[in-house]
């Protein structure tokens, strides 16, 4: 199978790129920067100098993409255009909630097409996406579902870039099976997590999309710990949206964040990630359990390859991690650990 890195030469296209060769792979390395064509002599591997508008022109002889070039708000849509026109299984890292809406919707079309599409190959959707149906299968029937997570490792300018972006949107849950705007930590928990207890408040990360996909159930929230009261970083959002939702608002605030490089080895080694998912019943009933993962771009690389190299088993159409590879799928990542699933009754 041959597969492409797009955006290789961005952190998490560079994770993506040497944990590929380092396990035998060959990928073909693209992107618009001509910096892809330095880390390709670096690794001996193929490389292609293309922008997206000329994707589709590029994708001769690739039975994947595995797209790492963000905000995918605004280069997810090129890039399916393109895999869906030539045949071509696609893969995101995307955690953005409208994007993964929008491929979802395009399920029909990619199954006719005979291609995957699955957005979220990396953190924190795989951890979070087999949680959810983990928990959905020990627990038919399940009306409320809570997911948490304390990320470790820090994060890039990559990722960074979507958070500004999202500073002026708000909060969103899933409610009776619909996305509703809410205010940015308009909920708290305190969660038990393995390494202790700790206060998580309600942010709108993209298992409101993904986990309601896998799971149908139909209130979700999902919730992150900061470090921040609620209140504060609640009033922040009110207080920044509005400019946020200025173009040049964004464009400062994206090339501002544009300058972080991304946690170095070292941080990233040091550093665990953790989560914690409840589901509910009508009568009261609960299902819970737990994750602890390495850092966020560690296990993001790790699901990337192990799904561009396993994407063509798949069956055509829009798919989660979970509806793809099953709820275990998490399990066969590196230094994952599994906590059991605990029920309670009403």
């Amino acid at each position: 199978m041959t597969w492409m890195v797009y955006g290789a030469n961005g952190y998490t296209g560079k994770l993506v790129s040497r944990l590929a060769v380092a396990r035998g792979e060959r990928p073909i390395l693209a992107g618009r920067s001509p910096e892809v064509r330095e880390l390709a002599a670096e690794l001996g591997l193929e490389h292609r100098i293309f922008t997206l508008g000329a994707a589709a022109d590029n994708l001769d002889g690739v039975d994947a993409v595995a797209h790492c070039a963000g905000p995918f708000s605004a280069t997810s849509k090129p890039m399916v255009d393109a895999c869906l026109a030539t045949g071509t299984h696609y893969l995101d890292v995307t955690g953005e909630i409208d994007v993964f809406e929008a491929i979802f919707a395009r399920s029909d079309e990619a199954a006719a097409a005979g291609v995957v599409l699955l957005p979220g190959s990396g953190f924190d959707v795989v951890p979070s996406d087999c949680l959810a149906a983990s928990l959905a299968a020990a627990l038919p029937g399940a009306v409320e579902l809570k997911l948490a997570f304390i990320a470790g490792g820090g994060f890039s300018g990559g990722t960074l870039k979507t958070t500004v972006e999202g500073m002026a949107t708000g909060g969103r849950v899933r409610k009776d099976g619909v996305l509703t705007t809410v205010p940015i930590g308009h909920s708290t928990l305190v969660v038990p997590f393995p390494s202790g207890k700790r206060s998580v408040l309600s942010l709108p990360w993209g298992d409101i999309s993904t986990a309601y996909r896998s799971t149908g159930i139909p209130n979700i929230t999902n919730y992150m710990g900061v470090g921040l009261p609620a209140g504060v970083v609640s009033q922040v959002q009110q207080l920044s949206a509005p400019l946020m939702r200025t173009p040049l608002a964004q464009r400062i605030g994206k090339t501002v964040v544009g300058l972080i490089s991304g946690p170095g080895e070292k941080r990233r080694a040091g550093n665990r990630s953790e989560f914690w998912g409840e589901a509910r019943s009508e009568d009261g009933r609960t299902a819970s359990a737990t994750l602890v993962t390495p850092s966020a771009y560690d296990i993001t690389a790790d699901a990337v390859v192990r799904i561009a190299t396993g994407i063509g088993g798949v069956e055509p159409g829009s798919h989660t991690p979970a509806t793809a590879f099953g709820a275990d799928f998490v399990k066969t990542l590196d230094s994952v650990t599994a906590g059991p699933i605990t029920v309670t009754s009403g």
